[in-house]
């Protein structure tokens, strides 16, 4: 038979809750993926994230300037629609 592991009294870390900003980033690429903001035009892009990043910042108001900084780069980075296969296949063979 099998020996039985005795417990050893170790009691486990609680879940560690996210930032502040690790929260907003979350929210915000959520917010990306539901409102179809990849892919869309780039007027549309500037206009739903300069609306966007003003409810973060009211939403978040323990965020500092560079945060939200930080956040709408993160976002305009996320919402950039992938590469084309065939651009970095005919990259590679150059």
């Amino acid at each position: 038979m099998a020996k039985q592991q005795k417990h050893s009294g170790r009691r486990y870390a609680a879940p560690v809750e996210p930032s502040p900003f690790e929260q907003a980033r979350d929210e915000l690429f959520q917010h990306i993926m539901r409102c179809g903001v990849v892919g869309a035009e780039p007027e549309h892009v500037d206009e739903w994230f300069t609306e966007t990043i003003k409810y973060m910042t009211e939403r978040f108001p323990e965020l500092s300037e560079q945060q939200i900084g930080e956040l709408k780069t993160l976002g305009l980075r996320f919402a950039q629609p992938p590469k084309a296969r065939t651009e970095t296949n005919a990259a590679s063979a150059a």
